[in-house]
């Protein structure tokens, strides 16, 4: 294998093309993951009601609901029927989650995101095993856990536990036991399991997962005959399974990335220095040559990025 795998992931990305560049997507996802924390405290905070609520359900400029779907889903469990402009609100943001992808939610808006990205780069930085990974279905498990118990009770019932409205709840009452939840998550991904909460349990993510599955933004391993195998891409995709269909398929196989669990987070396209990714459309038949073969001289330095 080449000498560039022997530098940190994503610094040939960095020589290639300045680090802006090379981290341009993550820079976007926590500027709109700030922004829509920060529309959010703009009422308790200042004052200023243009959003009222949380990421659970709002009214914007008192005229445009918006409702998380999966709230609404838990509610029909419940044997609640929501009011007309809840359910306007749950469509209106179903419709764009299902366009644009269902994950998309977790890598660009939730707050928890940056949260887990911490305790991930904690995590390497201590050169920590992976530790316990559930097994994939896991999350669907969970997701129909949560159903059940909100049919059962006539509940919400992750409301009660959910650490994005937990965290949402101690930034406007201040520190108290709803931050023991987000600190939960936290140490739960540092010690116990490598990316566990998001990418193994969290039924909101589960949820938009499924909700995404035709969604029509995608990201493409176009160049994929130019990949030079340095692992970077997998060293920081959050859901790393997702890649190896499309970076690794044959001729006529597809270079999309067509898995709901993908998280559209572009960090695959910020660190690769051959440009092999970028975003586009489901539909999107642009060739994919397979990629060529290239002789490495030491194999086992690479997989250590993606392990």
């Amino acid at each position: 294998m080449s000498n560039k795998t022997k530098l940190p992931v994503g610094q040939e990305a960095i020589e290639e093309f300045g680090w802006m560049y090379a981290h341009r997507f993550l820079l976007l996802r926590r500027a709109t993951q700030f922004f829509f924390l920060a529309i959010f405290l703009l009422g308790p905070w200042f004052g200023i009601w243009w959003f009222k609520g949380n990421l659970s359900g709002s009214m914007t400029f008192n005229f445009l609901p918006l409702n998380d779907p999966f709230i609404t889903v838990q509610s029909f469990a419940a044997l609640h029927w929501p009011e007309t402009t809840a359910l306007i609100g749950a469509v209106i943001v179903g419709v764009i989650y299902a366009l644009i992808g269902g994950r998309v939610y977790c890598s660009w808006v939730c707050p928890i995101n940056p949260v887990t990205d911490g305790a991930h780069w904690i995590h390497e930085k201590l050169g920590m095993q992976k530790g316990w990974q559930p097994k994939h279905n896991t999350r669907y498990w969970i997701l129909a856990m949560v159903v059940a118990v909100s049919a059962a009770t006539g509940t919400i019932a992750w409301e009660f536990v959910n650490p994005i409205s937990m965290l949402h709840r101690g930034l406007i009452f201040g520190m108290g036991f709803a931050w023991a939840f987000v600190v939960a998550v936290f140490l739960f991904d540092i010690f116990v399991s490598r990316r566990g909460w998001c990418g193994h349990l969290c039924p909101v993510g589960t949820f938009y997962g499924l909700l995404g599955t035709k969604s029509v933004v995608r990201i493409s391993a176009v160049k994929r005959s130019e990949c030079d195998d340095c692992m970077d891409c997998f060293a920081v995709c959050p859901e790393m399974h997702v890649i190896s269909p499309a970076l690794r398929g044959k001729d006529e196989d597809t270079a999309l990335i067509l898995s709901p669990d993908c998280t559209n987070c572009g960090r695959c396209i910020d660190v690769c220095a051959m440009d092999v990714f970028k975003f586009t459309h489901r539909f999107d038949d642009t060739p994919a040559p397979g990629r060529v073969q290239r002789t490495r001289t030491q194999p086992a330095t690479g997989a250590s990025k993606a392990a």
